[in-house]
């Protein structure tokens, strides 16, 4: 998969600047995680339809990436894409609502958890399709070549799509026309329930080679790593428009799908995932560089409060009728 091999780098100190940015980064990866949380329950007391993929163990990446971006830049997310679209920054209330398939929803209930979107804060909305948004980032990324505003396009996708045509596709149409899309692959290991390297013979960093795509390798550990590389990256891809791929080595702390037992993983795996934790990671190098273990509390106690009050709200909300759930999906003569 990669010639990388990610490494657990002990914190060190960190200056008055750095210890808001990580305070900051702390706060939206803890909000994705106790959002995330909260899906796990709500679906478990029957409260959400359909399906839902956590992204629980991966918060680093979205927060990392979405520091550097604005509304005018666009992402398309995946099926495992709650942080994503979360760090976008998708509001709470309207994204609970949709999960629960309310009329509130941000998109009337009627996308769910794989299908989310927001066009106001440029999120092109997830994809029940592996791979599906990497097309939509691409012609993204031309849409906004052809404005001429320096603004990018993000295509998250899993390791699970490496094998997919379409993304060899879509890289290949990147470096021919220099398209400013950056595809961040937010690699866990596995796809859906088989590790990776048995789908897939390839490696990533030699295939963007091969299309003269640029390459990076980061460790999801550090949220530290993953913005700092996400800052010079899209920096340059404003200055000039080009592809380039970023590679995040993160884990999946739940199955492929909430309920899935996992069986297929070793117990052994399953009971050192809490040592490859981002939140833990930073919270511990918070700690250790002088801040107050009350902040970070009073930090997650503000979120708990923030998160029922939207979950509450979506509760509350009106299901929606079929006269109204039925329009702007059929089109008519």
């Amino acid at each position: 998969m990669s010639d990388e091999t990610p490494t657990s780098v002990p914190p060190e100190p960190l200056t008055f600047s750095e210890s808001e940015l990580f305070i900051d980064c702390y706060r939206l990866m803890k909000r994705i995680r106790m959002v995330e949380e909260r899906l796990s329950a709500l679906f478990a007391d029957g409260a959400i339809p359909g399906f839902i993929h956590l992204s629980i163990g991966q918060e680093s990446v979205p927060v990392g990436v979405s520091r550097h971006l604005t509304n005018s830049d666009t992402i398309a997310i995946t099926h495992r894409g709650h942080g994503q679209a979360l760090a976008k920054g998708m509001d709470l209330t309207p994204f609970f609502a949709e999960m629960m398939g309310k009329q509130d929803g941000i998109c009337k209930g009627r996308g769910g958890s794989m299908h989310i979107a927001d066009s106001s804060i440029g999120m092109l909305g997830a994809n029940g399709i592996v791979g599906g948004g990497l097309s939509i980032a691409t012609g993204s990324a031309l849409a906004h070549k052809l404005d001429g505003a320096n603004h990018i396009a993000v295509a998250y996708f899993g390791d699970g799509a490496l094998a997919e045509g379409i993304f060899h596709e879509c890289l290949n149409l990147s470096a021919l026309w220099s398209l400013p899309c950056l595809f961040v692959c937010e690699n866990n290991g596995w796809g859906e329930f088989s590790k990776t390297d048995q789908q897939f013979r390839g490696n990533l960093k030699k295939l963007a080679k091969a299309f003269g795509v640029s390459y990076q390798f980061v460790d999801g550990i550090d949220v530290g790593a993953v913005t700092d590389a996400s800052e010079s990256i899209i920096l340059a891809m404003r200055k000039k428009p080009h592809p380039y791929v970023l590679e995040c080595k993160v884990e999946r702390f739940h199955g492929h799908f909430e309920g899935d037992p996992q069986k297929y993983r070793e117990e052994s795996d399953l009971a050192t995932l809490e040592e490859r934790d981002p939140i833990i990671y930073l919270r511990e190098k918070l700690i250790r560089a002088g801040i107050a273990p009350a902040i970070l509390e009073d930090i997650e106690s503000r979120l708990a409060q923030e998160i029922e009050q939207a979950v509450a709200s979506a509760l509350a909300g009106p299901n929606p009728e079929f006269t109204t759930a039925k329009s702007e999906v059929y089109a008519h003569e």
